[in-house]
């Protein structure tokens, strides 16, 4: 029987390597295939149906005491998620390609994206938090012949991101910005706009958005809840004076589900 002790137990031993792994990143590939291991053994533990069922069973006070705990996870994992892409683009300019567990579970994610809400040429889409290894606007790019541009905070994540897309996708139209939503003006133009599960603070920035995108756009916000909260950030309400929740994609053996919203217009109405 998986108890709370159980969950404390794994979850602190967790903690500690992705706390340990991530200072000993230093540009190189010597601890990728550590980070690889825990990352991918992290995966498979919170898409475990005996594990989800389990944390389902939780009493609100047990898992108040995890809290701390659970906040710590998304954080550090954040992080090591990050770097782990870094790992990636590295391998990629010494010419490996293969694939590990965590990164084929967000590919077979990217096809359901925007569930009804459909990518096509003439789309004009947004990745926030595009990273190291931009993937998304690879493969949505490349499926469906959209402009595609991403953006994230990180400088070196931008650089090695556009040693990617040149090599595995410098003919599709794909362009990386070290940007904020508010500075860069495709943000206006935007058709569909996708936040990272690892944006600590996306219900922030899709409340900015508003203002700064056009009636017509599908926002999908990669997100966990319950026991897939240890790995993403969790859903929270919006003004529903500005976005509405269109679908909510529950995707049980995929690392996060997916929420779309639309835009609210004046008045309380949506486009369709």
């Amino acid at each position: 029987m998986i108890t709370l002790i159980h969950f404390e137990t794994r979850l602190t031993e967790f903690a500690s390597q992705f706390s340990n792994l991530a200072v000993r990143y230093d540009q190189t590939l010597e601890h990728s295939s550590e980070l690889e291991t825990v990352i991918n053994d992290y995966s498979r533990f919170v898409t475990d149906a005996d594990h989800r069922h389990a944390w389902n069973m939780l009493r609100p006070s047990e898992l108040e005491e995890l809290e701390p705990l659970i906040q710590e996870l998304r954080d550090q994992s954040a992080r090591c998620v990050a770097i782990m892409e870094k790992y990636r683009a590295l391998k990629l300019q010494d010419g490996e390609v293969q694939i590990a567990d965590y990164f084929k579970n967000i590919e077979e994610c990217i096809d359901k994206e925007f569930g009804g809400f459909q990518v096509t040429p003439d789309s004009k889409v947004l990745l926030v938090g595009s990273g190291s290894f931009p993937m998304t606007p690879l493969l949505i790019a490349r499926r469906t012949g959209a402009q595609v541009i991403g953006i994230d905070i990180d400088a070196e994540a931008i650089t090695l991101g556009r040693k990617v897309v040149q090599t595995l996708g410098s003919e599709l139209n794909i362009r990386l910005e070290l940007s904020l939503l508010e500075d860069l003006a495709y943000t206006r133009e935007a058709t569909h706009i996708i936040f990272s599960s690892t944006v600590a603070n996306k219900y922030e920035l899709l409340d900015q958005l508003h203002a700064l995108t056009n009636a017509q756009v599908v926002v999908a916000m990669r997100y966990g809840n319950q026991l897939k909260s240890l790995f993403n950030y969790p859903m929270r309400e919006t003004d529903d004076r500005k976005w509405r929740l269109a679908d909510n994609i529950l995707r049980p053996h995929d690392v996060f589900d997916i929420a779309l919203y639309q835009k609210v217009c004046k008045g309380g109405r949506y486009e369709q």
